[in-house]
């Protein structure tokens, strides 16, 4: 297959939906023959702030000269994002021939693997071909079924845990919290952010019963500037160091330095210009940082609000995380077909806030446009999906619809 082709293939198979379970990846890695040698690996678990913490990690061990692997998810504008090794995306060559292999092997399989099985399957082949030092693995949903908890990780990473994915994880914080402390291997050391009570407790005890040693990490980094200059950011950097020292990694203080100095995350606060934020918020914890983050930046000057959230998300707490930040909000109609119509989000803006004025657009374009013509600063945000089109249009090269974040 060419990589259309392959894309292509893939993204078909989101008709098994998400099905969590480790036999599959286990059976895939072993008839890949994925070899990670001795390489370590980092494993990172939590509601928000994953991928802060893998992009941060991944930066200084590159600064110290570490070969790095690093898989992400979801993706913004291509999915060869998911997949890098010294920062560089995997090329569409080895993504195509990599997912030939895998569509030929799993052909007959029952149950057929995945979409994120066989993306997980495919970063750690290609880490394998490229004899990498150190894996940074981000779960994709929870953590103890997650197809990245099949690989022996040097240290496990928890950051702040909150509500999401309850339809999967479960509906109260310490369900959710079991899920993703699944990570935790016996005697392997644990890094945590701090937790609400309910998650903490889930965490310690997970520990204890792993004879894990865990630490929990309260101060935030302030010794050098961080790229992702929100103060919340310092915080994750704070967790992604003690995470390095926890694995018995060797790093210096000139590459924690430049490392979290030179770290590139997109879609997290990410000032496109003096006047347009984007952000993934995609939860109600994270919608309130971020609220939080814009009145630290922009004080009492109100947002033109460009949302879109997807369906299975808490709208209601969302909207009301946002709202106080608006002067307006704006309503795209987006691509994903997962995306909550516009005239919904509406209804729950009329309910909560009857006087904040909204609109619903036909298409991002038409959403920026209106914002433009407009005074405030602009915000865009309810999603990485979300986020990941407004990149693409912004950047003027719209994502072709199987490249879409997924």
């Amino acid at each position: 297959m060419n990589y259309p082709e392959a894309l292509a293939w893939l993204y078909s198979l989101q008709r098994f939906g998400i099905k969590l379970g480790l036999e599959n990846i286990r059976r895939l890695i072993a008839e890949l023959h994925v070899d990670l040698g001795c390489a370590r690996v980092i494993h990172v678990a939590g509601t928000n702030g994953k991928g802060s913490v893998c992009a941060m990690i991944d930066s200084i061990l590159r600064a110290q000269k570490y070969r790095t692997g690093l898989f992400t998810s979801p993706h913004l504008v291509t999915f060869r994002e998911r997949i890098r090794v010294d920062g560089k995306m995997i090329s569409e060559e080895a993504a195509a021939n990599g997912l030939t292999t895998i569509r030929d092997l799993v052909r007959n399989w029952n149950p057929h693997p995945t979409f994120f099985e066989v993306t997980t399957a495919l970063a750690l082949k290609h880490f394998s071909n490229a004899k990498i030092d150190v894996a940074i693995l981000e779960t994709g949903l929870g953590g103890r079924l997650d197809a990245t908890n099949a690989v022996q990780s040097n240290v496990s990473i928890m950051t702040p845990i909150d509500f999401d994915h309850q339809q999967w994880l479960g509906q109260s914080l310490r369900d959710i919290a079991t899920e993703k402390a699944g990570i935790i291997k016996p005697k392997i050391p644990v890094v945590s952010a701090p937790q609400a009570s309910d998650a903490e407790k889930v965490i310690r005890s997970r520990a204890a019963e792993c004879e894990a040693p865990l630490q929990f990490v309260h101060e935030s980094y302030q010794k050098t500037p961080v790229g992702l200059s929100e103060e919340y950011q310092k915080q994750n950097a704070a967790l992604a160091i003690a995470a390095l020292r926890a694995a018995k990694i060797e790093i210096d203080d000139f590459s924690i330095a430049r490392g979290l100095a030179t770290v590139d995350w997109p879609a997290r606060f990410q000032r496109w210009n003096d006047r347009v934020v984007i952000d993934g918020a995609h939860n109600p914890s994270a919608a309130h940082i971020l609220a939080e983050t814009w009145r630290e930046i922009f004080s009492d000057q109100r947002a033109t609000l460009i949302l879109a959230v997807l369906s299975d998300k808490d709208l209601r707490g969302i909207c009301e995380a946002l709202a106080p930040i608006a002067d307006s909000v704006l309503l795209p109609k987006i691509r994903s077909e997962r995306a909550t119509p516009p005239d919904e989000l509406a209804q729950i803006f009329a309910a909560i806030t009857p006087s904040l004025p909204y609109s619903i657009t036909d298409s991002i374009a038409d959403a920026v446009t209106l914002a433009r013509a407009k005074p405030n600063p602009i915000l865009l945000t309810g999603s990485l999906h979300f986020a990941g089109e407004a990149l693409a249009y912004l950047q003027g090269k719209p994502a072709a619809f199987e490249e879409c974040a997924q």
